[in-house]
């Protein structure tokens, strides 16, 4: 068993261990005393503080300044892409998409997948070859499996149509490249490495939306609220540190999970599709998660079952559903290291997961 003290954590899609750079630039932003919407000289301070953060997260995506509209979070920033372009739109959403989208748009038309948790292009091709208005919501990176989606060929396919797409790149922002300029993107800041509470609305252009809150006016009418200055600095610092990331070492990490994993008789979920280089879905057949859970945190690992937003409960996944798996859905549990892992953790965590699958395998057999 690990130091019960220091935990190994492996959920870093839930969220990401704060960077150290983040830190200091959150550190900074708390010593600004002024609020950037005030026109005396402490406001004009954070103001120029604001907009740097947001001038760099801007061109990170090889946007402009006036683009990037700070919200709360990724689930406020899907909600309110819904909210601005769903409106007297037909919407469709990915199958294996995030809760902060279904639950936004629970009328939507739902795009199947594959069993690899892919999105049936051709289902969405001809939904949108009727001329309907629409809005195409597709996630970048599965939160649970960390598959893929083919984004190049959903943009054409919107282009064509005239359809407005929003991509909820949460989990791929900083692990993979993203150049898609037609969209709208949602970022989370702590999903990066930066400190909860901080997310980003991405807009195609610099363009007025109806406000989900409108507040005060801030963000020049798209969003009210005063905006949270240290929090908004740390994701920026997060995201530019998260791009200089040495992701092939995560990667091979990745891999050695999975060949152990296999090796243990488990299946890994969406293993044959491109995927982010940090995540792994494992199903142990026969083994419930809550289980599986329970007994790796005993041995001082921190993973999840599906996504991190469900208060606690541990259920079937809808993701794993989607994608075809029946008892599966309630037998997989998460893997996503984190930017900080090292390989040691990684070695511990095979060992401790293979004995874990000896003993319960056999016990249900």
């Amino acid at each position: 068993m690990t130091n019960a003290s220091a935990p190994t954590y492996l959920d870093a899609n839930a969220t990401e261990p704060l960077r150290p750079a983040a830190r200091g630039a959150v550190l900074e932003g708390l010593m600004l005393s002024g609020n950037p919407s005030s026109v005396h000289a402490e406001g004009r301070e954070a103001r120029r503080f604001l907009e740097n953060a947001r001038s760099r997260i801007s061109a990170g995506f090889g946007r402009i300044s006036g683009t990037c509209v700070f919200t709360s979070g990724g689930t406020e920033a899907d909600a309110m892409a819904i909210h601005a372009f769903g409106r007297g739109r037909r919407i469709l959403i990915g199958a294996t998409e995030h809760d902060a989208v279904r639950k936004a748009a629970p009328e939507a038309v739902v795009i199947p997948v594959d069993g690899q948790g892919v999105l049936d292009l051709e289902y969405l091709r001809k939904k949108l070859s009727d001329g309907v208005p629409t809005l195409v919501c597709v996630m970048s990176a599965n939160n649970e499996t960390g598959v893929l989606s083919p984004l190049r060929d959903v943009a054409a396919f919107c282009r064509d149509s005239g359809a407005h797409l929003h991509v909820d790149a949460v989990q791929s922002a900083g692990r993979i490249p993203f150049d898609l300029t037609e969209c709208s993107v949602a970022l989370s800041g702590h999903k990066m490495g930066g400190p909860k509470g901080a997310g980003v609305l991405l807009l195609p252009q610099d363009e007025p939306i109806d406000a989900l809150m409108i507040g005060g006016g801030q963000e020049r009418g798209r969003r009210g609220g005063t905006q949270a200055i240290p929090a908004i600095l740390g994701m920026a610092t997060a995201f530019e540190e998260a791009q200089k990331q040495n992701w092939r070492v995560v990667d091979r990490l990745r891999e050695r999970v999975e060949q152990m994993a296999i090796e243990a008789g488990a299946r890994v979920a969406g293993r044959g599709a491109p995927r982010l280089p940090n995540t792994s879905c494992l199903i142990l057949d026969g083994v419930a998660a809550q289980v599986q859970l329970m007994t790796l945190d005993l041995e001082g690992f921190c993973v999840s079952a599906g996504s991190a937003c469900s208060s606690g409960k541990v259920s079937a996944s809808h993701v794993l559903t989607a994608m075809g798996e029946t008892t599966g859905a309630s037998q997989a549990i998460r893997v996503s290291l984190p930017w900080n892992v090292r390989e040691e953790q990684v070695e511990a965590f095979c060992v401790a997961y293979g004995r874990m699958a000896a003993r319960l395998r056999k016990a249900v057999s």
